[in-house]
């Protein structure tokens, strides 16, 4: 069993009450003093996992020296605060010490995946990535949940996997640590779309469309990044976008469905909390503008949500683009 240090007390309470109940030995680490205080009083994450009971060998603490004698640091902090939280523990992480990144987003200012974050600031780390189709809400309720996993060196991602796996958290190996942490990010930006089109009133068609279309979009611009498109076809790719376009649980679904009610989209984004594909849908943008990459839905996303569009005449826009073969080639093998 491993000694784990998760940074971040949402999606990383979820994975803390799977490690632990697995016999792993693991500590949460947040900022916010009076989170913490409510977690280790309460044993319960009312806000984000309301009924879920913490077992008692999880520990809470604000103590950046948490990290120090860890086997495994996970890292579960929103983009927009990730550097910061890295730049934190910084002083105390141990250089033998396995670094995995779990969250989905990209850092605004640069355009880096998360693990590029972890390098440039922890060269010397053995660094990792998880992700895959996901629900905080179902880890911490031990649904059984598959996941791949991706490292820069192959050894830390077998590691990874079999230490972590259990009869209820099946992972998968990908050795393309650029798509698996791409294929996180860039769906994002699609379910929201997806939640909009719910929240307009329209159909499954419409779902489907967005997402088979979304999916070409994540593949193209992801290639051009440095991923391998057979990545988009596991669990990286369509699980996580499927998952993610069409629960409940996901909050850029949540956010898009009340955007697509008539709420403006920052206020939308205000009620759900944190909405990875509200910011990084324009640093996605960004970057395929970059490379010249096509990206039509995640371009009406960014019109949405920060230039004021219509929702309805973005689904015109994208409805009378000039017709072409769904079999022109947009990356290759």
């Amino acid at each position: 069993m491993a000694k784990i240090t998760i940074l971040g007390c949402g999606y990383g309470t979820a994975l803390g009450v799977l490690y632990t109940t697995y016999g792993h030995d693991v500590t949460t680490w947040t900022k916010f003093e009076q989170e913490a205080e409510q977690l280790r009083k309460e044993r319960e994450h009312k806000k984000l996992l309301p009924g879920v009971k913490l077992p008692d060998a999880l520990k809470v603490t604000t103590n950046p020296e948490c990290v120090a004698d860890a086997d495994i640091v996970v890292i579960c902090i929103p983009s927009a605060f990730y550097r910061d939280a890295v730049q934190a523990v910084k002083p105390f992480i141990n250089p033998k010490s396995i670094i995995i990144n779990a969250s989905k987003g990209l850092e605004e200012a640069t355009g880096f995946r998360l693990s590029e974050v972890i390098r440039q600031e922890l060269p010397h780390s053995k660094i990792g990535v998880i992700t895959g189709p996901c629900h905080a809400e179902e880890i911490a309720r031990l649904v059984p949940t598959t996941e791949v996993c991706a490292a820069y060196d192959p050894d830390v991602a077998s590691f990874i996997q079999h230490t972590l796996s259990n009869e209820r958290y099946r992972i998968y190996i990908n050795d393309d640590i650029v798509g698996c942490e791409l294929g996180g990010v860039l769906k994002n930006p699609i379910a929201l779309g997806c939640g909009i089109a719910r929240g307009m009133g329209l159909g499954d068609n419409t779902i489907a469309a967005l997402i088979t279309r979304g999916m070409t979009e994540i593949t193209r611009l992801a290639v051009a990044l440095g991923a391998n498109w057979k990545t988009f076809t596991g669990m990286a790719g369509f699980g996580d976008l499927i998952v993610t376009c069409t629960s409940q649980h996901s909050r850029n679904y949540r956010a898009g469905y009340l955007i697509g009610k008539g709420t403006p989209a920052a206020e939308a984004v205000a009620q759900i909390g944190t909405v990875e594909g509200y910011i990084n849908s324009r640093t996605a943008l960004r970057l395929a503008n970059q490379h010249n990459i096509e990206v039509p839905i995640i371009e009406q996303i960014v019109k949405i949500c920060f230039e004021g569009a219509v929702p309805t005449n973005s689904i015109g826009a994208l409805m009378s683009r000039a017709v072409k073969s769904e079999r022109e080639t947009y990356w290759t093998d």
